[in-house]
């Protein structure tokens, strides 16, 4: 006689969490919070609806969690993109490249989920809202660093006002994003030239 064997109920099958959210993460890029469907989420993560809800609860939660991961992969990028270079102005190309390679052919059309989010904030909970602006913000003070680093290299001139600076540049680089959904970026040298004059 056969012993018998008793089922665990109720617990969600055992997969690769981070592969799950990568591939989450690609449809909040393309369609955003708001229209990216459970059902759109279980076909690209490759689970059922009820392993999603056991795993993450809910579609914000599963959201928290890919946003982190985004972002966490973007910095990390981002620090090696610009680690090679020295002064602050050529880090700041660095960053300004790192967005011009990112708003390309198939990564770009998938989008920024920070700037898509962005787009989407004012329909935002509190949570998810600061959250997205503590992004941007954490962009910025990058930014605003590798200025003040500039102006202590040499590199950029001391009569640009950091904060104002900083700004553009984000909104420069924002704007790359969002230009990145409809088209290819062209001349990308030379967009990359007339941005840092405002260095001088």
């Amino acid at each position: 006689m056969q012993p018998s064997v008793s089922k665990e109920r109720g617990r969600p099958r055992e997969f690769d969490t981070e592969l799950a959210l990568d591939n989450a993460m690609t449809v909040f890029r393309e369609k955003g919070f708001h229209a990216a469907s459970v059902s759109d989420l279980s076909q690209a993560m490759n689970l059922t609806s009820g392993s999603i809800y056991k795993a993450f609860s809910d579609k914000r939660t599963l959201f928290l969690n890919v946003f982190e991961r985004y972002t966490s992969l973007r910095n990390t990028q981002l620090r090696q993109q610009i680690e090679s270079a020295v002064t602050g102005r050529e880090r700041i190309a660095e960053v300004l490249r790192f967005y011009q390679k990112s708003s390309r052919e198939i990564e770009g059309r998938r989008g920024c989920l920070v700037v898509g989010s962005a787009v989407e904030l004012l329909t935002f909970d509190d949570e998810l809202a600061a959250l997205v602006r503590q992004a941007i913000m954490r962009n910025k003070s990058v930014l605003v660093s590798l200025l003040e680093q500039g102006k202590s290299d040499g590199s950029v001139s001391h009569a640009v006002y950091t904060e104002a600076a900083a700004s553009l540049m984000l909104c420069i680089a924002m704007g790359m994003r969002v230009a990145g959904k409809v088209e290819n970026h062209q001349a990308a040298e030379t967009v990359l030239e007339l941005a840092l004059k405002i260095l001088d």
